[in-house]
């Protein structure tokens, strides 16, 4: 083994030097350029070009290169370690954790792991986990649910275990203890600036009919104006400092009002929460633990391009729409399920009947919606496809579904009570409608379409 590892190395550098420049190292001097790489690192070079070509080509442009960062840098171990395995002559792990990227970004290393992100793979136990894993199958749940929230990944000899590796997540629970993934970002080799600020980086997870964060965006005014000036923005995204209203101007994207530096003093952050006031994930939304620090940080941004009383007015607007989703229909209807279950209407198993599904979509998926169009601006999402779903979900398939099993399961007891419970509910303001509509109201809704359409309201 040591006559080959000797044999190895005495023809790596010449070859690596004659790569340098098809790898992109950003120096004519081939020779120069290898004295700040590790003779480690030139070892790995030295076959990893001819086995992943396009790997290599990735790191050689990358500012890992040019500050003399290699593979042996972010790959090595200790022997002691639970991912550590032997490799030519090298202890190294195939997982780069933060631990090892804090090594040198230690700031960027801590606000990751105390965010939200790093904690994603503990939706496992949750009712998402159920749908993907049990309802589903474990297949789907290591391509879909795993790729984005992540999993803990197992080792055996040192290696990942195939099945649960390879994970992407961002929330990835790391064979050396440590939650999150810098790679779920920024992508390996390159680790390129402007493809971890462009949105799509984000949309990679923040897409789909639970978490439309990417299509409310692409379509809000920000998005517009985004788009419209792309291509002036894009020359600034991979500047190492790129702060809002010196590097650019034009409009913000995710990392801008989640991540990024302002002139009017909002600091640049890996804690993705670290300015959101609401939580807009669970079934009723609640202020974030030390919301109002979180939301002036916010409004930091905000302050940027908006004037103090425009960034306060929509404010007003937004938490009076969490608030309207909190109190005529999330309440509500978490306590539909709550009487079903104290009376035995439905067992514990999720899922296993039709009003688990139409609870879980009026949350999950149309009350998110509503939510989240409403925090960035998305008319058509805070509506259509927000509160008018979960109106329509509320008033003709939760209630009507719990009407017919209290009728099919509900014992005479149960049933005055469900009686009792619908009568104070349509009693709500909130709800009134349903049964009491005003007279006059509904003249001007005759009167409207007959004048518009000629006809009279169907």
């Amino acid at each position: 083994m040591k006559g080959r590892l000797s044999k190895l190395r005495s023809g790596l550098l010449a070859a690596t030097i004659a790569a340098v420049a098809v790898i992109g190292l950003n120096t004519t001097d081939a020779s120069a350029a290898l004295r700040n790489i590790s003779k480690e690192s030139q070892a790995c070079l030295g076959c990893h070009k001819g086995m992943n070509p396009a790997l290599v080509q990735q790191w050689g442009v990358s500012k890992h290169a040019e500050a003399g960062v290699g593979c042996y840098e972010c790959h090595m171990a200790n022997k002691g370690d639970k991912d550590a395995f032997q490799h030519f002559g090298f202890t190294i792990s195939t997982i780069v954790s933060p631990i090892d990227c804090g090594k040198c970004h230690p700031k960027e290393a801590k606000e990751v792991t105390e965010s939200h992100h790093a904690k994603a793979a503990q939706f496992v136990g949750s009712l998402d986990n159920v749908l993907g894993r049990i309802v589903e199958g474990e297949a789907l749940f290591n391509l879909g649910c795993a790729q984005c929230h992540g999993r803990t990944i197992p080792v055996k000899n040192g290696l990942p275990i195939m099945g649960p590796w390879p994970n992407e997540g961002i929330g990835r629970v790391n064979p050396d203890g440590s939650l999150g993934n810098c790679a779920a970002c920024h992508f390996r080799h390159s680790f390129s600036l402007k493809q971890v600020r462009e949105p799509d980086m984000c949309g990679k997870c923040h897409q789909g009919p639970d978490h439309p964060q990417i299509e409310i965006w692409e379509l809000s005014k920000h998005g517009i104006a985004y788009k419209a000036h792309q291509s002036e923005i894009e020359q600034t995204l991979d500047r190492a400092k790129w702060v809002l209203g010196e590097d650019y101007y034009q409009a913000p994207n995710c990392v801008t009002c989640h991540m990024g530096a302002t002139v009017t003093g909002a600091k640049a952050t890996h804690d993705v929460g670290a300015r959101l006031s609401w939580t807009l994930r669970p079934p009723i939304s609640k202020h974030k633990p030390n919301w109002e620090a979180k939301r002036a940080e916010m409004k930091k941004v905000c302050a940027a391009c908006h004037q103090k009383v425009w960034v306060d007015a929509f404010y007003y607007q937004f938490d009076n729409l969490v608030n309207l989703y909190n109190e005529k229909f999330a309440k509500p209807a978490a306590q539909v399920m709550k009487f079903l279950r104290k009376n035995k209407i439905i067992d514990p198993i999720p899922f296993n009947q039709k009003i688990e599904w139409e609870y879980f979509l009026l949350w999950h998926h149309e009350g998110r919606r509503a939510r989240h169009g409403a925090s960035m601006m998305a008319p058509d999402w805070t509506h259509w496809h927000g509160l008018f779903e979960v109106a329509y979900n509320f008033y003709f398939k939760l209630l009507p579904e719990a009407d017919k099993l209290v009728e099919e399961k509900g014992s005479r007891s149960v049933k005055r009570q469900w009686k009792e419970f619908k009568k104070k509910l349509f009693a709500n303001p909130y709800h009134k409608w349903f049964h009491e509509f005003n007279k006059e109201e509904l003249r001007k809704i005759a009167k409207f379409y007959a004048e518009r359409y000629g006809q009279s309201a169907q």
